[in-house]
């Protein structure tokens, strides 16, 4: 399959001794220190994916200086959810983040514009969903607000026991969450522990974060990668078609309604324009918001001083 221009990629034929083409199968080599590099085939672009392995992507998401999701992203998330469904052999994709200290750092109010006007990113995460492709979240650092929101789309969530920090830190900005954890939370860990985790805005380790339901598993940062890795290789060496209808089955039970996710996501963009908000945001920014630095780093507790 031609990989759609809008991103680099790493092509199985690759010359290995040519930095400009180079990558590393995930399943061959699983150190999280290596970084994947691909041609360039088109403008500057926020997600790359090693495709050396037959019926296996391994998507990287690097939108520097914290990984913070932008409405470009958001715009390849569903470029890329188009061509998965558009591949016939892809059986699994796993999503990790070139930043260690962020897998996704939470939505970037007002940082980018998308070119649909309004992000499909509702649309996007209920298409993954759906997809007959198994979507891993592989979790090493920070996951908040719209990250979080990205892990939660994701069938599966796999975290770094020592690395790894959730957290729906919208009200402490006077929002609420828009991209479905309101929806997904609740399927997951439960009424009492969603209110807990939105309504106090904290940030949450991997264990108890695996605890609740939010994730699958907190595995040792040392054996995360090996793990994934082991997963994946059991997972492709089984038919794809009974992989696609289990995962269609449990759809059935499992899924949000689209209707209260776009309902939810108007509620969103309502308190964006509330004056107590835009104070909080300013007085966030002042302090780091979008930087990397201690605010950013600690925004569980910061979100409680503003």
């Amino acid at each position: 399959m031609a990989q759609p221009s809008r991103w680099p990629h790493c092509s199985p034929h690759s010359d290995s001794s040519d930095p400009t083409t180079s990558c590393t199968s995930y399943l061959e080599q699983t150190s999280p220190t290596k970084t994947k590099e691909g041609t360039m085939n088109g403008p500057t672009t926020k997600i790359t994916i090693d495709e050396q392995v037959p019926g296996y992507w391994r998507v990287t998401l690097d939108n520097p200086p914290i990984n913070t999701v932008d409405d470009q992203m958001y715009d390849e998330v569903f470029d890329l959810v188009e061509a998965m469904d558009a591949e016939p052999t892809l059986k699994v994709v796993t999503f990790e983040s070139a930043n260690p200290d962020y897998f996704l750092a939470h939505y970037g109010v007002g940082e980018s514009s998308s070119r649909f006007g309004t992000p499909r990113w509702l649309e996007a995460a209920t298409r993954l969903a759906h997809s007959n492709v198994l979507s891993i979240a592989v979790v090493r650092g920070r996951a908040r607000g719209g990250g979080s929101e990205f892990a939660l789309a994701c069938d599966i969530r796999f975290a770094s026991r020592e690395k790894a920090i959730f957290g729906q830190p919208e009200v402490g900005f006077g929002l609420i969450p828009g991209g479905g954890a309101l929806e997904r939370l609740p399927l997951l860990v439960g009424r009492s522990r969603a209110i807990e985790i939105v309504l106090g805005a904290d940030d949450f380790d991997a264990d108890t974060a695996e605890r609740y339901g939010w994730i699958n598993r907190a595995i040792p940062d040392a054996q995360l990668d090996e793990f994934v890795a082991e997963f994946v290789r059991r997972v492709l060496s089984f038919d794809g078609q009974a992989l696609a209808t289990a995962k269609q089955i449990l759809n059935q039970t499992f899924i949000p309604n689209p209707d209260q996710l776009q309902s939810t996501q108007a509620a969103f963009g309502a308190t964006l324009r509330r004056p107590e908000v835009l104070e909080l945001m300013a007085k966030a920014r002042e302090r780091g918001l979008g930087t990397a630095g201690a605010f950013e780093l600690d925004l569980g507790r910061s979100v409680a001083e503003l």
